[in-house]
């Protein structure tokens, strides 16, 4: 599935809930985030930031506010309290959506959220040192920014600030300062309102890196004016900036880099580049900029598996046009460095987010046949050591010039991943 999120289908009950509550667990289970690959201890902290000069797409009498969570290198004899997984706010939106029953038919309060924490330690000092590349990272249509830790807090492992956005009223749900929650609004369909979203998403990437600029500078954009970290601003390096995502979020990425030259490479995680997607045969096909125009900078595209509704296997590479013409397309036009690779042997279009992460520790909670439809067969761990291993190494390589030769070719490191080209 590259047009969306699978999540999105039950983050949609989210504005407007179902009137038949569904079953409460009896016994919670509690979560345990995968341990970090860098040599870096991790910190985490929000921004709320607020564009007086555009008015929200979406409401107009508004101005467009945007969450992000900036992800970096800690000071390595910091010592904070680990950031929560989910707020509790956010929690109760992403137990709804796990509850409905075309998706993993959980009951409500199966996860306790309220123990779930991620690696990363809220507000400590940056570490020392050289200024960091900075990447920047936007979600799945619908999907919040929280739901992707498990690739953020390690590629900040690795020495890398990540900044993930939550794009507000297309999200599933927004938490503000204050505990106030935007909810998205109702989904339109068609090229024009998937236009709209993904305007929305390129405006609010380059708005945060405007607002990072400012944090170099000595300066605090945050609405509510809360402290920085102790030596954030100066661990930014704005002269090496990436930007990655997962599904509409990996076309976010390189849309941005079609109209922000700041940005210098790019990882599109199974997402395709239209906003008409041509699949089934035989519909609609609006391509990107991205894809009608390519990029004269690195950009990497990495698939995952899937089956159509007939049952057929289908993979992702640009190989398949009948199922996503834009990759073919996009392939055609790129003019800088660019790979195209599969992650297989059961592999889902989820498998790029932390379900991969949250589904096994559900155990015998979620019926096989529903893992199977959400995150596959593959095995969990390998899957999550490959992509961060060559999301990392890619950065390594573009950002930094460090080659470690993992994208070079294949390696028996990584049996699941494919060298398409």
């Amino acid at each position: 599935m590259v047009r969306g999120s699978a999540l999105v289908a039950g983050l949609a009950l989210v504005g407007g809930l179902a009137t038949t509550a569904p079953a409460v667990a009896a016994e919670q289970v509690k979560l345990t985030a995968p341990a970090l690959t860098g040599q870096y201890e991790v910190g985490t902290t929000d921004l709320h930031l607020v564009d007086g000069s555009r008015p929200d797409p979406w409401k107009p009498d508004r101005r467009r506010e945007v969450m992000a969570t900036i992800t970096y290198p800690a000071d390595r004899f910091a010592d904070g309290p680990r950031a929560p997984w989910f707020s509790p706010a956010m929690g109760g939106v992403i137990d709804q959506a796990l509850a409905g029953k075309d998706y993993l038919d959980l009951p409500v309060g199966s996860i306790d959220w309220a123990s779930a924490k991620r690696r990363a330690e809220t507000g400590v000092p940056a570490a020392h040192g050289a200024p960091k590349p900075v990447v920047l990272f936007s979600p799945g249509f619908g999907g919040p920014r929280e739901t992707y830790t498990a690739l953020v807090d390690d590629l900040a492992s690795r020495g890398y600030v990540v900044v993930s956005l939550s794009h507000t009223y297309e999200s599933a749900a927004v938490e503000f300062p204050g505990g106030r929650l935007e909810t998205a609004l109702p989904s339109g369909e068609g090229p024009e309102f998937m236009k709209k979203a993904l305007d929305a998403r390129v405006g609010d990437s380059r708005f945060v890196l405007d607002q990072l600029t400012k944090i170099t500078r000595g300066q605090n954009p945050d609405a509510e004016n809360r402290p920085l970290p102790r030596g954030l601003g100066l661990s930014l390096d704005l002269s090496r900036v990436g930007a990655y995502g997962h599904s509409y979020g990996g076309f976010t990425a390189g849309e941005t880099m079609v109209h922000d030259r700041r940005v210098d490479a790019g990882i599109n995680l199974d997402g395709a580049m239209a906003t008409a997607f041509g699949y089934p045969p035989g519909s609609a096909y609006v391509p990107g900029e991205v894809t009608k125009r390519g990029l004269d900078r690195p950009f990497m595209l990495m698939g995952a598996e899937g089956v159509d509704p007939e049952g057929k296997p289908l993979e992702h590479t640009h190989r398949q046009p009948e199922f996503d013409r834009s990759w073919a397309d996009f392939w055609a036009n790129q003019r800088g460095w660019k790979r195209d690779l599969l992650l297989r042997g059961g592999s889902t279009h989820m498998a790029y987010s932390d379900l991969q992460v949250v589904v096994p520790q559900l155990g015998s909670r979620v019926a096989p046949e529903k893992r199977e439809a959400v995150i596959g067969t593959i095995d969990p761990r390998r899957s999550l050591a490959a992509q961060r291993d060559y999301v990392g190494a890619f950065f390594d390589l573009h950002l930094r010039g460090w080659d470690k030769h993992l994208l070079d070719g294949e390696s028996p490191r990584h049996p699941n991943i494919d060298f398409i080209e």
